[in-house]
């Protein structure tokens, strides 16, 4: 009898498919259908390596990574140097780190597509910037050197390109990429450059550094020279060409409206060389991408190449006996890392070739640390091969399921298992924001989590086999299902949450008087049968009561609402409050926050029970605003801390309601672009100025039709900004009520910004507006277009590219005071109302 083999491999059965469907709930991995395991036999043929640099989500190009990885077969990545915290949200009203989130999620989704695997370092988007030294220096230039060295190192590219150059990219990060790409393309293979990393990974040194040039910057650019690439072309297995392909893959970034038409037809880019050798041909000129690429492997090669022309979609099992010899001549070689990388993909097509399906499912979506939890595991083979489930084994099991049980064809087996938490487990937080970052770099101790995009799941089930008397390993993240009415089987991420999560219901609190305010949090208990108080911490001189709050949350997932109240004194000054938590088990400050879209799986973080109270000299007259939402943002919340009454106004209002209700109009980010009503029904607005109302419209992107004909006047809004927040301001027309009524407004209310002072200010305007306002970045000269105010009829329009709705929700006072100014223009009859 042959002998059993002991030598185990260990794949996530989250690895990426080579083929991937998208899905937007994470659905344990599906069998590869017959056109994706053909592509995927022959891809275990090809050992090529190529990744994609750029600074953010979507600046990739979504058609070449199509191209080589479902086209050349190339195992590619794209690696952005940021998740995209500072751009701007189409969808919601998240920024900075939510929308972070989100943008991982999406390129995450955009890879699922187009079959590229996905990387970042710790450096933060912290907005446009104009500089490419003021990029480096914000990151610390050596921290993301040392993230680019890292990832080219571990994933060992033949080949690298950029999406842009140190001189051409229009955008700070933009050419920050490529400056620190063309370094790190050098230190990777220097022993002597991050050496501390060589205990755990080899140097590298890739074959060549390539320009991916793009017309959009320079339309004369010269193409002499450069390799020249169709990556349009069609694939029959797949059905589609790859930029089809990457328009559906680029249209995953929904949240900064990229939504891309799929190409078809021949499709050329250009590419210049950078560093290492040149190509003139091809990619991979002068390299190795076959099995001959490791000593000795020349046979295993042989075999996988024998298994792609031996199969046939009606019975792929029947080539398991040849993938099974590569496998174990796999096994026999020495350690090299295009193996491991072979092994993963190699027992993902023999899972695939037996129709193996795998999946634990908790029986509750959530545990707390130290919870016992009850996990059913299934398995089914779907073919005709003789398989053995050996055991089963789990993360933080006392001991492995000893079954040796037969898999007989299309017969479940099902086990129940039982585990407890260690006491000390890390919630589900997202690895980057589990401390707190630096202004432009995440905290990551561990420089392995470099290695992935998201977290590994946090628990899993291994499953052992026999085929063949061949041991292979998969594992199976624990995940929660069930079964909707109207979308059907549907999965979501298995979670670690705190004992209670501590909910703020608002972060900002603004204080315009000595008046006591009331400060609530929300409680919700991540277990049965917690009890304990939570009390509310805030600055010296601020005075709360009562000193602490008991609470009871009898069932998991009860909410109890506790109230404090807060005043502030003579003494008193802006700070933050924390909320805390103290129960039998510990101490508790984390909150629970979910985000939900359509297009990505759920994400769950665990923020910090903390806020700001903001002590404010503020007046005002007017009462009843009405806000025309747009893209998102968080403007009304704000106001309403000021005591406006805010109604959201609908398209039937727009249509039909009494709009001179309103003492003010406001439009949010991006109305005009988001809602095409408002853009049908402006003669109504206009109307509303015209007989005395005020209309305030905030920043609109540069769009034909959407960004046009705004206001009762002519005015161009341009792609003009100003990025550094505290960049000087200069008072166009003091005298002008809005820098003088209700609030007088000086240099002081311009400190304290964050992020930008604004963007997509005007560049040019009709002579009925007036400006009042003039800011520049270094270097340029002044931009008035950021503000501007027009009498019309007997009211009054403003345009603003100022970021009052990044000001605002951060608590910065003289944001509200001006913001305020200009919803009480044209209330100057009412001085003797001011409060």
């Amino acid at each position: 009898m042959k002998s059993q083999r002991s030598f185990t491999i260990y794949v996530n059965l989250a690895f990426l498919l080579l083929f991937p469907i998208h899905r937007v709930y994470p659905q344990p991995t599906n069998v590869m259908d017959a056109a994706e395991l053909q592509l995927a036999l022959k891809k275990l043929t090809v050992l090529g390596s190529a990744l994609y640099i750029a600074a953010h989500p979507d600046d990739e190009n979504t058609a070449l990574l199509s191209y080589l990885s479902k086209g050349r077969l190339i195992r590619a990545a794209y690696l952005s140097v940021t998740r995209g915290e500072g751009g701007q949200n189409l969808i919601g009203s998240e920024q900075g780190e939510l929308l972070g989130i989100i943008r991982t999620q999406e390129l995450l989704a955009a890879r699922r597509i187009d079959g590229a695997e996905q990387f970042f370092t710790r450096a933060i988007d912290f907005g446009y910037s104009k500089s490419s030294n003021e990029a480096i220096r914000i990151w610390n230039r050596d921290e993301i050197l040392a993230d680019m060295v890292w990832i080219i190192r571990k994933f060992q590219p033949d080949v690298i390109i950029t999406r842009f150059s140190p001189t051409l990219g229009g955008h700070g990060h933009h050419t920050a990429s490529a400056i620190l790409t063309r370094e790190a393309f050098d230190a990777a293979g220097d022993p002597s450059r991050f050496a501390e990393q060589l205990q755990y990974v080899k140097v590298w040194k890739p074959k060549r550094l390539m320009f991916n040039l793009t017309r959009f910057f320079n339309p004369n650019i010269d193409t002499t020279n450069s390799l020249r690439i169709d990556i349009g072309a069609y694939s029959p297995l797949l059905g589609r060409s790859f930029t089809e392909l990457s328009g559906l893959s680029r249209s995953m970034h929904k949240s900064q409206g990229f939504g891309a038409a799929q190409g078809r037809g021949e499709n050329i880019n250009f590419f210049q060389h950078t560093a290492g050798e040149s190509a003139r041909m091809d990619f991979f000129d002068g390299i190795d991408i076959a099995w001959s690429r490791i000593k000795g492997a020349e046979h295993i090669g042989k075999i996988l190449e024998q298994a792609y022309t031996s199969y046939r979609h009606e019975h792929p099992a029947a080539i398991l006996p040849l993938l099974l010899k590569a496998f174990v001549g796999m096994n026999k070689l020495p350690e090299h890392q295009w193996l491991n990388v072979k092994r993963k993909e190699l027992l993902e097509v023999i899972r695939s070739c037996a129709g193996l399906w795998m999946e634990a499912i908790a029986t509750e979506y959530s545990a707390t640390p130290d919870d016992e939890i009850t996990v059913n595991a299934s398995i089914v083979n779907r073919s005709d091969t003789p398989i053995k489930l050996e055991r089963i084994s789990y993360t933080y099991g006392m001991k492995d399921s000893v079954l040796n049980t037969p898999l007989n064809y299309n017969k479940s087996v099902a086990v129940k298992l039982t585990m407890r938490l260690p006491k000390d487990i890390q919630l589900t937080q997202p690895y980057w924001l589990r401390e707190k970052p630096d202004q432009g770099t995440y905290r990551i101790s561990q420089r392995d989590l470099m290695s992935i995009p998201e977290n590994s799941p946090t628990v899993a089930v291994k499953f052992v086999l026999l085929l063949n008397s061949e041991r292979l390993t998969y594992e199976a993240p624990i995940q929660y299902k069930w079964i909707d009415p109207v979308e059907g089987e549907l999965y979501r991420p298995f979670e670690i949450v705190p004992d209670v999560a501590v909910n703020l219901l608002e972060k900002i609190f603004i204080f315009n008087n000595h008046d006591e305010k009331p400060i609530s949090v929300k409680l919700q208990g991540g277990k049965a049968n917690v009890q304990g108080h939570v009390k509310l911490n805030v600055p010296s001189g601020w005075h709360v009561e009562p000193d602490s709050i008991p609470f009871t949350l009898i069932n998991k997932n009860d909410k109890q609402i506790v109230t404090f109240s807060v005043k502030p004194s003579s003494q008193s000054t802006s700070g933050t409050f924390t909320f805390e938590v103290e129960t039998m088990d510990g101490k508790h400050s984390d909150g629970i926050h979910t985000i939900q879209y359509d297009h990505i799986p759920l994400q769950t973080l665990f923020p910090k029970a903390e806020g700001k109270l903001v002590q404010i000299d503020i007046k005002r007259a007017k009462q009843a605003i009405g806000y025309i939402m747009g893209s998102g943002d968080e403007v009304p919340a704000a106001l309403l801390q000021l005591g406006y009454q805010i109604t959201l106004i609908s398209d039937e209002d727009l249509v039909s309601g009494d709009l001179q209700n309103f003492d003010a109009i406001i439009a949010g980010i991006r109305t005009y672009n988001t809602r095409q009503d408002v853009r049908i029904h402006q003669h109504r607005l206009l109307e509303y100025v015209s007989n005395g109302g005020t209309y305030i419209v905030q920043y609109v992107t540069q769009q034909r039709l959407e960004s046009e004909n705004l206001g009762p006047y002519s005015f161009n809004v341009s792609r003009d900004r100003v990025s550094v927040e505290d960049a000087p301001v200069t008072f166009y027309n003091p005298n002008h009520p809005l820098l003088n009524y209700p609030n007088t407004i000086t240099q002081v209310d311009f400190q304290g910004w964050i992020q930008e002072r604004g963007l997509y200010f005007a560049d040019k305007w009709d002579s009925s507006y007036q400006t009042v306002l003039s800011s520049n970045d270094p270097n340029e000269p002044p931009k008035a277009g950021g503000l501007l105010v027009a009498r019309y009829g007997k009211g009054y329009y403003i345009y603003t590219g100022y970021s009052f709705f990044r000001q605002l929700p951060a608590g910065v006072v003289g944001a509200y005071r001006l913001f305020v100014n200009m919803i009480e223009l044209g209330a100057t009859s009412a001085r003797s109302n001011v409060r």
